[in-house]
Order: C-alpha cells, then sequence, then structure tokens
C-alpha cells in the first residue's frame, strides 16, 4: 500500500483523467465475445494482460499515478452506474448529439430505488487492479459524478416525484460506493462529471422540473458535498469537469464562470481537473475563486483530442498565466480529458497518447522540480 505521505500529493504535478486507448487486440476480444466466439473468462484475460502492460508503460514514463485505463469499460459512465439497484442500461432510439456525429446508442433509466449493490463489479476490477499495481505507483479509480444520475430522461417521476427524494436516495448509494471502494483500498478517487459543465453552458437552456439554472448549480453542489460528508481524511477526491469527449469530438462550450462563484467556492475536493485546451473552454479568470491553500487545480491544457504534441514553452506559458489567479503550488497539469472515454478512442494513435503524457510529466518536472 502507497503510504501516505505520497498520497497527500495527489493529485499529482503531472496527472490524467484516466481512460486510455484500447489496443486492437482488446476490441478484437471484445467483438469474439459478443459473437460467442470466446467466453466470458478469456475476455476478462485479455484485458488483464492489457491493463497490466499499460500499467507498466505509465510507470515506465514517470507518473507517480496509474489507471487501468478503463479497459473493462464500454461508456465511462454507463457500465457503472447501470448495476446499481434501481438503474438499467437500455438502447433508446437515439444517441447523443455530439459536435457533428450521434453517440452510439445506449443510455440508462430509473427503474426503482436506487441503492448501491455490495457486490458490484467494479469494487471486483479494482482489488485486482491494486493487486497488479503493488504499490508502485498510486492506483487512481476514476468514476462517473453521481450528478451523471441527474440528466433529463433518467429519473422515473413515478418513482421520484420529487427530485429531493431521488437527491437524498443518490447521496447515500454514493455513499456507501465511497465506503466500499475504500475499504478495497481506493485512496485516490475521482469523480467525472459532464453535467456540471453543462450547467456552465450559456446557450444550455434549464427550465425542466420547475428549477432555475441557478437552482440546479445548488443541487449539483448539495449531492456532492453530500456524497463526500464523513468521507475518510486519508481519501483524495477529485472531479473533472468534462465537455464531452467522444471520438475528438465535444458536446458543451462555454467557460467556468457560470458556476465558478458556487462550486470553485463550495465543493468539497480536493482537486479540480478542468478543461483549458482550446478556445471554447473560456479564459482562467474563474480560477480567482479557487480557495487558497484550498483545492488543487488541475490544469488540462494539453488535448486528448488530437495527435499533436503542444510546444512546451507555449504550456509553460499558459501555466504561468493561470498562476495569476491561483498560486503556482496550488496548480498541476493533465490533459484536458480521457484518450478514450467511449471504447470508440479518441483519433490519434496509442504512440501519440504515450509521448503526450511523457510530455505532461516532463513539463511538470521543468515548472515545479
Amino acid at each position: 500500500m502507497t503510504n501516505s505521505i505520497t498520497l497527500t500529493k495527489a493529485p499529482f504535478r503531472a496527472d490524467h483523467v484516466g481512460s486510455l486507448l484500447r489496443p486492437d487486440n482488446l476490441h478484437r476480444a471484445r467483438n469474439e465475445y459478443k459473437e460467442g466466439k470466446i467466453s466470458y473468462e478469456q475476455l476478462r484475460q485479455v484485458e488483464t494482460n492489457e491493463i497490466k502492460r499499460i500499467i507498466d508503460k505509465q510507470i515506465e514514463i514517470g507518473l507517480e499515478l496509474v489507471t487501468d485505463g478503463e479497459f473493462r469499460r464500454t461508456w465511462w459512465h454507463l457500465d457503472f452506474l447501470e448495476h446499481f439497484n434501481g438503474i438499467e442500461g437500455y438502447v433508446p432510439e437515439r444517441g447523443y448529439q455530439f459536435q457533428g456525429v450521434e453517440t452510439e446508442k445506449y443510455q440508462i433509466r430509473n427503474t426503482g430505488k436506487i441503492t448501491f449493490p455490495t457486490d458490484h463489479p467494479f469494487i471486483k476490477d479494482f482489488l485486482e487492479f491494486n493487486d497488479i499495481v503493488a504499490g508502485r505507483a498510486v492506483a487512481k479509480q476514476t468514476i462517473p459524478s453521481p450528478n451523471q444520475l441527474f440528466h433529463v430522461g433518467i429519473r422515473d417521476e413515478a418513482i421520484y416525484p420529487d427530485i429531493e427524494e431521488f437527491a437524498k436516495d443518490v447521496i447515500q448509494a454514493y455513499r456507501r460506493a465511497i465506503q466500499l471502494f475504500y475499504d478495497a483500498g481506493v485512496r485516490y478517487l475521482q469523480l467525472d462529471d459532464v453535467y456540471i459543465a453543462g450547467l456552465s453552458a450559456p446557450n444550455k437552456v434549464f427550465e425542466e422540473g420547475g428549477y432555475s439554472r441557478e437552482q440546479y448549480i445548488d443541487l449539483a453542489l448539495r449531492v456532492i458535498n453530500g456524497v463526500l460528508e464523513g468521507k475518510p481524511e486519508d481519501l483524495v477526491v477529485t472531479t473533472h469537469l468534462c465537455r464531452g469527449n467522444y471520438q475528438s469530438t465535444w458536446l458543451f462550450e462555454g467557460s467556468y464562470a457560470l458556476i465558478a462563484p458556487t462550486l470553485f467556492v463550495k465543493e468539497k475536493v480536493n482537486g479540480f481537473f478542468l478543461e483549458y485546451d482550446d478556445e471554447r473552454s473560456g479564459d482562467f479568470q474563474p480560477l480567482e475563486y479557487i480557495p487558497r491553500e484550498g483545492a488543487r487545480v488541475v490544469l488540462g491544457v494539453v488535448t486528448s483530442k488530437n495527435g499533436e504534441i503542444e510546444g512546451k514553452e507555449a504550456i509553460i506559458a499558459r501555466i504561468n498565466e493561470a498562476a495569476k489567479y491561483v498560486p503556482l503550488e496550488q496548480l498541476c497539469l493533465s490533459p484536458q480529458c480521457g484518450f478514450a472515454s467511449t471504447h470508440h478512442g479518441n483519433k490519434l494513435t496509442e504512440e501519440q497518447q504515450w509521448k503526450k503524457l511523457k510530455f505532461i510529466v516532463d513539463v511538470a518536472k521543468e515548472v515545479w522540480g
């Protein structure tokens, strides 16, 4: 088990969001499993072998944390959420409409009272992952934020006519999840949140349920802080505010200005992973709301959406620009998102992915030593 001194450094100066490009043999094994050509055990062995490989690679390039690349998932969020009691996965008539592309059709819906099952498969997955890591780095676990369950169309209003009752059960389910992950050995947990980024998208209209945008921002804050109430002191929890990441496309645009005065000030996380890789992200000014000596800010100024390596001096200049609003010692560096939020992956090669992550490690060493 990694010692507590190391854990206090998370999020790390050089960090990453979590998902990694699936290799061809994993895609092939998944297809063969769907076609009945191999067993589930055979598929899982392919996943395990590839997870071992990418753990070694992350350590080799100098990262102090490792993830399993989300290699056992199809989607960054749906695989986790559909295993809750009271939630099921299904195939809708349409997928999400991203910029210029409609996603593969899959979604979740509320079917009963929501609780977190003791036998959730992600717990077993982490135990196996952590055994492979064997203390060589910090094993980071990523899961979707509880706020993902508040997207329009998921809650069944016949089961939960009152959104506050829905929120109460979601909070309790996630508190149980966090405790079970902690018992399994998780000490670095990331909550991925597209919903909150949507709350900051100026062109998105909020009229459903009779709540205003401001009321939904307040609810999102209460949900996260309710989940984190009483969490173990040595558990580091960060949140990644994501504007959508599907085959190198995006879902929302707009700065963090609309949510910063509430969420940046009051959300009780140890770090914010923020997307700042293009003009859609706005400027760094909303960072002025981050409390001094509070949460770390992980600057996603290196893009995961293409394979071009950014200029080192340009990235250092952006870090220094952000340091006008948040002390340099409170900043870290990462890609703006994962490299494969879904099994499809972004439009770059695995070699380019590793070069990007090595570049982040090298820049972090130059900036922070």
